[in-house]
């Protein structure tokens, strides 16, 4: 399905035209037969969602718990099917959620706050990382998002290298689904934790949670984190970055991880 479609569009100083706009999809992840959830997101890198959306929700814990991706298009939307081991399912089973009609909310239906304070590990140091490279990450993504050039209307998601490359972009309406898509991306390409996860949206609790549960142990946003996510940060030993914006930013949390931050 083609994530971007065209409607006609009145503007009030000049004469009728096509407008591109993006597609907003019902995306339904099925697991081994059995429905789990439905969710609203672009209708593209549907199988980095699937591996991603397992991964960090804690579906399951590695990729190999994934045998198979499937994905079967209909009128009223996307069903991915996936075939998953068989511990896996059963604690999927045991922890059903209810999460129909969101646009990639990663707390909707959760049963109770067990299931929304996962009990995540501290995610360990790493080498030493330039914020130098969050700026020239952030300069360059712009290029890359093409989705975003076309419609105006998606988040991305990205890897950054201490070089200030960029690799595994990826854009959807909803903010938790293109990191969803990103993480899947690099555990699809067996990719270790390492670098900087770069949002362009807010920081939000689940995004923290979402990056740890990877092993992810920079997250940076262009735009403000929540307290939550603050607090979150904090406990799983995560750097949590806002604002980065041109060759400026906030660091709210484990700023020991960052060169050239002014302590």
């Amino acid at each position: 399905m083609n994530p971007q479609t065209q409607f006609p569009v009145t503007r009030p100083n000049g004469p009728p035209t096509l407008d591109t706009i993006a597609e907003e999809t019902p995306i339904a992840f099925e697991y081994n037969g059995i429905s789990h959830t439905v969710m609203l997101a672009t209708p593209a890198d549907l199988e980095d969602f699937a591996l991603g959306f397992s991964l960090t929700e804690g579906i399951v814990d590695k990729r190999s718990d994934v045998f198979d991706i499937e994905i079967t298009e209909a009128e009223a939307g996307i069903t991915v099917h996936l075939k998953i081991a068989g511990g896996a399912f059963a604690r999927l089973k045991e922890h059903r959620r209810s999460q129909a009609g969101r646009t990639g909310c990663g707390l909707c239906g959760a049963e109770s706050l067990a299931q929304v304070m996962r009990d995540l590990p501290p995610v360990a140091d790493a080498a030493p990382f330039p914020v130098a490279a969050l700026y020239e990450g952030m300069r360059r993504l712009p290029e890359l998002q093409m989705l975003q050039h076309t419609t105006g209307a998606v988040h991305a998601a990205c890897r950054i290298a201490a070089d200030g490359s960029i690799s595994h972009v990826r854009e959807d309406v909803g903010r938790h689904n293109a990191l969803d898509k990103t993480l899947g991306a690099l555990a699809r390409d067996d990719a270790k934790p390492g670098g900087a996860l770069l949002i362009t949206s807010r920081a939000s609790f689940e995004m923290v949670q979402k990056s740890a549960a990877l092993g992810y142990g920079i997250l940076a946003a262009v735009s403000a984190p929540t307290a939550a996510a603050v607090r979150l940060a904090e406990k799983l030993d995560v750097t949590l970055v806002g604002f980065l914006r041109g060759a400026n930013c906030a660091v709210y949390s484990h700023p020991h991880r960052l060169q050239g931050i002014t302590k």
